[in-house]
Order: structure tokens, then sequence, then C-alpha cells
């Protein structure tokens, strides 16, 4: 197995959890989400539990107006931890009222590998600022980069938030800005079918959507499905990722509020 399609599996386990808020004032849909929901999935390797992710919205410092915040974990499990340990955390910040990503900070702990990254996105000078460093050499000089980046960007976390909040009808497209530090990659996302799906919910209708992410963002050959369910919580009930070592699946097993994370304020950014 390549390191590189470890290191990717790494990055897919921490995208598992996520679903989306909302672009543009004029939408008058009420939310599908609320500050303090919690969403925890079990993932499997192929036929091997990898792990556990889990999304928990809150608003910083829990006053109206103020920003969102996601606190995304990765976790891997049993088998796949003796192959490849997982250990990431990412806490991405948006304004509620447009859907523009504000900063993205991720902790990555993957095997071998240990960095820490923050993008923050400047939408009056149009630029995504990274800073980057290796916490296995700690004595050298962070990266640093300045890209271009329109006003409003959505990164790997936003992006999936976003799609909650869309009016997802199937053989119709969604697209959006994405940026990850570097270049801003617009995605397109297909709606393709309307089908039953099992999960620990219960059986429920769900909206399978596919977001063409790989070769660009990824930059690796694979394919990435989502479920969303048809309703008007489009809650994200499966994650599938087919990719060269394996299907990765993230499966929604609870749905909880976590009353903190619905008033605490922001310790990460």
């Amino acid at each position: 197995m390549k390191i590189r399609h470890l290191r990717t599996a790494g990055l897919l386990l921490c995208v598992m959890a996520l679903a989306g808020p909302p672009r543009g004032a004029g939408q008058e849909k009420p939310v599908p989400y609320a500050p303090g929901e919690k969403l925890t999935y079990e993932v499997v390797w192929s036929v091997f539990p990898a792990g556990e992710v889990t999304a928990t919205l809150r608003r910083v410092n829990g006053k109206p107006g103020d920003p969102f915040e996601v606190i995304t974990t990765a976790r891997s499990q049993g088998f796949v931890s003796l192959l490849y340990s997982v250990q990431n955390e990412f806490h991405s910040l948006f304004d509620p009222a447009t859907d523009c990503s504000r900063s993205i900070t991720k902790k990555i702990n993957e095997g071998r590998r240990h960095k820490e990254t923050r993008i923050v996105f400047d939408s009056g000078r149009k630029l995504a600022i990274l800073d980057e460093r290796d916490l296995t050499h700690p004595h050298d000089p962070p990266k640093h980069a300045e890209n271009a980046a329109p006003s409003c960007v959505e990164d790997v976390v936003t992006a999936f938030y976003f799609l909650r909040r869309q009016d997802l009808q199937v053989g119709h497209s969604v697209q959006l800005p994405v940026n990850d530090g570097a270049k801003t990659y617009n995605v397109t996302v297909d709606v393709q079918a309307r089908e039953p799906i099992q999960t620990p919910l219960g059986n429920r209708e769900a909206l399978r959507v596919e977001p063409k992410v790989f070769e660009s963002l990824f930059k690796r050959k694979g394919r990435m499905l989502i479920w969303f369910s048809d309703d008007p919580q489009h809650l994200p009930l499966r994650i599938k990722f087919m990719i060269a070592v394996g299907s990765l699946t993230g499966t929604l097993r609870s749905v909880s509020e976590d009353t903190g994370a619905a008033s605490a304020g922001s310790r990460a950014n």
C-alpha cells in the first residue's frame, strides 16, 4: 500500500462528517442545522472498521451574528490504526450570513506526518493566506504563501455544509469555489439519483450526489459520493470515497445536541 494513498485516506477521514452553510442572504428556506448539532460517523475501510469522525457546529462566543465554527475530528481505530494511525482535527470558521469561509486550521497527525496548517481568507484583498509548520522538524522555518482567491470562497469543510442549504434536484448540478490554501477550484456537484438507503438511523430516502473533487482538489484518481436525506434537514447520511486502496465509507450513526458547543466561545481560532 502506497503511503500517498494512505495520506489521502487520512484526509478523507477528516471530511467524512461534513455537510453545509448558506450562500447569499436571499434564500428563505429554513436553515437545516443549528449551533450544537453534533454528527457522529462510523467509518469502514472496505470491510474493516476504520474509525470514528465527529462534526460539531457552534457559534463563536455564542452571540447572534457571530461566526459559526465547525470542529471536525477523525480518529482511526482497530486494524487500520496498526497500518496508519490518524488523529486529525479541523477548525473551520465561516460567516453564517454569506457562507464565506473566514479561516480553517488543520492539525494533522497521520503516521509519521505531523503538521499544523492555518489558512485565512482575506476577502478584502482576495487572498488565501497559508501558514504551515512541520511539527516533525520544529526548527525549520514555517511555510508561508499568499494566493489569489475569490472574495467569497469555501474551504474543505464549509463546502460540504453549503450543500445542505441547496435545493437538490435530480439531474441538476451545483457549483461552488473551493480553496485549500493554493489554487481555487470551481467544483461541480452532480445530483444523480433519489434512492433508499439503510443506516443506523433507519431506512431513509436519500439524494445521491457526486462532487467532482478528485484529480483537482485531492490530486488523486477516485470518486466521492454523498447521500443526503431527502427531507428539510438534508442530513449527510453516508459519504463514500472510492480510491486506489479500496473504499472508505462513513455512515451517520447519531445526531445529537452538544449544549456546550451551542454556547461556548472559540478556543481554536
